[in-house]
């Protein structure tokens, strides 16, 4: 089990790892190894996550989820098989951890009646400031 949040946590049989073979520099290396790592997390189906937890996570997630409910992560990152597997799963808890709590509701607040009096005296001082600029000056 991977403690996520309290309240929440993960059963790694949940999670399915797939090692394919990464793109982009590395050599000789990076043809014959599978270094870089699929996660692939079915969040509508997981018994671990409170239903809404489970909404929260297919909305920030947006297009790494499938159709299915099935949310992919790829890690390539470094060279390693097991840093990148790493890096799959923390990625994944702290996509879980930011939706784990629900998102505080704005009250809408209005402005105090001395802030609106401060306000508007500036204004009044910074109309005056310009009036008194344009005064036309004395040549005699």
């Amino acid at each position: 089990m991977i403690s996520v949040a309290p309240g929440i946590e993960l059963d790694e049989n949940e999670i399915e790892l797939s090692f394919i073979r990464a793109s982009g520099p590395g050599g000789q290396n990076v043809n014959k190894v599978a270094t870089a790592v699929q996660l692939r997390f079915d969040v509508l189906r997981s018994a671990s996550l409170p239903p809404p937890v489970r909404e929260r996570l297919r909305a920030l997630a947006g297009k790494r989820v499938s159709r299915e409910g099935v949310l992919v992560i790829t890690a390539h990152r470094f060279r390693s098989q097991d840093m990148n597997r790493t890096d799959a799963i923390e990625r994944l808890v702290e996509m879980i951890r930011q939706v784990a709590y629900p998102p505080k509701t704005r009250r809408p607040t209005r402005p105090t009646r001395s802030s609106r009096k401060r306000r508007l005296e500036s204004k009044r001082r910074h109309g005056e400031i310009k009036r008194s600029r344009s005064g036309r000056p004395d040549f005699t």
